[in-house]
């Protein structure tokens, strides 16, 4: 079976080159705003903070994506490349973003991230099909029935590109310019994302203390990282074949389950969902 063959997507609009990736990361950032503000005033409070929120998770965001790829690879001069968006790095600078106007407006972390859980997971299906439409993030080669060769991948699948940067040293002795099919793995991510969407969806009525979805958020986001990455082309598989990414979702689990044992049972100090404390 012939593989597909994908072109980036990308236009001219005057001086500025519109991209997939920026529509989608424009988007992603909008849903999520969207669902949580939704899920909020579902709730009875005031979905007016999570403009502030926003923001900060945009600007946290992306500092930590790109301080994340810096130190991974080690050349400070990645901080001013366009290239580098690192998912885990993206993910805890916006968290923490959105931690500090939480705490500065003095409101609730654990019913804040409650309702936002929801809102994460639909953010994140969203920004991969971004990785999907410029050609990033894609998979190992791979002949299957969804293989899909990237001639104009970010970078392209070329068996150089595929030995040199992601250290896939099994295809050296094939000529350098092949363009390989591979897993799409930006797709997987796409489904997996969207499946964790409406199972965070599906819970949001439940009967633990507010904070218990963001912790259930936080083990299926771990584990949805942790079996992508086996399909990944990458070049960090340092801890016996397992990359830095799934070491950090491993760490996401663990700390999602225990966030989860410790918002299991409301109290007085730990107030359910639809409580106002």
């Amino acid at each position: 079976m012939d593989p597909v063959i994908h072109h980036p997507f990308s236009y001219q609009v005057g001086p500025l080159e519109l991209t997939g990736f920026g529509l989608a990361m424009l988007l992603a950032f909008l849903i999520g705003q969207a669902v949580a503000s939704e899920e909020l005033e579902r709730r009875g409070w005031s979905a007016e903070i999570m403009g502030d929120i926003t923001v900060a998770a945009v600007i946290g965001g992306l500092l930590g994506a790109k301080l994340y790829y810096t130190a991974l690879v080690g050349d400070i001069d990645a901080l001013f490349s366009r290239a580098g968006f690192v998912f885990w790095g993206g993910l805890g600078g916006g968290i923490l973003g959105s931690v500090l106007v939480v705490v500065m407006r003095k409101e609730s972390f654990a019913r804040i991230s409650d309702a936002t859980a929801p809102g994460l997971a639909a953010a994140y299906a969203v920004g991969r099909s971004g990785c999907w439409a410029v050609g990033d993030d894609y998979g190992t080669p791979w002949n299957g029935p969804l293989a899909v060769a990237f001639p104009e991948g970010a970078p392209p699948s070329t068996v150089a590109n595929l030995v040199r940067q992601f250290g896939l040293r099994d295809y050296a002795e094939m000529p350098a310019q092949q363009v390989l099919a591979v897993h799409p793995t930006q797709l997987y991510e796409v489904a997996m994302g969207t499946a964790m969407f409406f199972l965070l969806w599906r819970l949001r009525d439940h009967k633990h203390a507010a904070g218990w979805l963001f912790g259930v958020y936080c083990v299926l986001q771990g584990i949805e990282r942790f079996i992508v990455e086996f399909f990944r082309a990458k070049d960090d598989r340092f801890f016996g074949g397992f990359t830095m990414a799934q070491l950090i979702a491993i760490g996401f689990v663990v700390a999602g389950g225990l966030w989860m044992r410790a918002r299991h049972t409301p109290s007085a100090t730990r107030p359910g969902i639809l409580a106002k404390a």
